[in-house]
C-alpha cells in the first residue's frame, strides 16, 4: 500500500530523516517507535507534503507523493490525527468533524460516516454541539482521531494519541485503534509508547536520530533485548 524508500528529509542543516525505507502493507497495523526527536513525526508530516522530500520516494498504490499537494494526498486516501490533537478550538464537535469530510459530496455517506464515529466515540455525540475547546484532553484526542475518520481514509495514521493521556485513556485510545482496524483501515501508528503500540501492531520499525534501526514483528520486537532497555511502556 505504502512504500517509503530511501527518503531523506532536511531541515535547514538539520538533516532530520536519514535514508528512511519502510512498508505499510493494506490491512496491517505497522507502528514506528522511537524517542521524542528521533524524526518519527516528520516522516508522517513528509508522507502528507507539509515537508518537502529532500531526495527518495513516498509511493501509495504506486502513486508518487514528494511532489503532491497535501490536500491531493488526502483525496489519494491517506489521514492524519496529528500529535497534539490540532483541533478547530472555536468550532463544535460537529463541525470539526465536518472538516475532516471537506473533500467528499456524498451527503448519504458523510452521514454514514458520522454515525460510524460517533458509534465509535459515544462521548463525542453526547458533546456535538459543544465548543471543542471545552473538551478534555482524552475527548479531544478522540475529536481527532473522528475528524480524520470522516475523510474515509484508506490509510490512517496516528500521530503519538496517547501522549499525555491517564492510563485509563491510554487503554482506551488503543481499544479504539483496535476497533478502527477491525473496520478494515490500514494504520501507521506513531508512538512513544513502545510496549503498547507493539502489543498492537503486525509490524515493527524502530527510528533513531532520523533512521530505521530495528524492525520485525511486533512480538520479535516486544522481546528484543534492545527495544526492552532502550523503550519503556505501560502494557495494554
Amino acid at each position: 500500500m505504502l512504500t517509503i524508500k530511501d527518503l531523506n528529509v532536511h531541515y535547514g542543516g538539520i538533516h532530520a530523516l536519514r535514508g528512511v525505507s519502510l512498508e505499510v502493507p493494506e490491512g496491517k497495523i505497522i507502528t514506528l517507535v522511537g524517542a521524542n526527536g528521533a524524526g518519527k513525526s516528520t516522516l508522517l508530516r513528509t508522507i502528507c507534503s507539509l515537508v518537502p522530500a529532500t531526495s527518495g520516494s513516498i509511493k501509495f498504490f504506486d502513486r508518487e507523493l514528494t511532489e503532491m499537494l497535501s490536500f491531493k494526498v488526502v483525496q489519494e486516501g491517506i489521514a492524519m490525527a496529528p500529535e497534539g490533537r490540532k483541533v478547530f478550538v472555536n468550532l463544535s464537535v460537529y463541525e470539526n468533524l465536518m472538516m475532516g469530510a471537506f473533500n467528499r459530496t456524498n451527503h448519504d455517506e458523510i452521514k454514514k460516516d458520522l454515525d460510524s464515529v460517533f458509534n465509535i466515540f459515544p462521548r463525542l455525540k453526547e458533546r456535538e454541539k459543544q465548543q471543542a475547546a471545552t473538551l478534555s484532553g482524552g475527548e479531544q484526542q478522540m475529536l481527532a482521531v473522528g475528524r480524520a475518520l470522516m475523510s474515509r481514509p484508506k490509510l490512517l495514521m496516528l500521530d503519538e494519541p496517547s501522549l499525555g493521556l491517564a492510563p485509563l485513556l491510554i487503554k482506551e485510545v488503543f481499544r479504539v485503534i483496535r476497533a478502527i482496524h477491525k473496520e478494515g483501515t490500514t494504520i501507521l501508528l506513531i508512538e512513544q509508547n513502545a510496549m503498547a503500540a507493539l502489543q498492537i501492531a503486525h509490524y515493527g520499525y524502530v527510528m533513531e536520530t532520523g533512521k530505521i534501526v530495528l524492525e520485525g514483528t511486533g512480538e520479535d520486537l516486544l522481546n528484543d533485548e534492545r527495544v526492552k532497555k532502550a523503550y519503556l511502556g505501560e502494557s495494554i
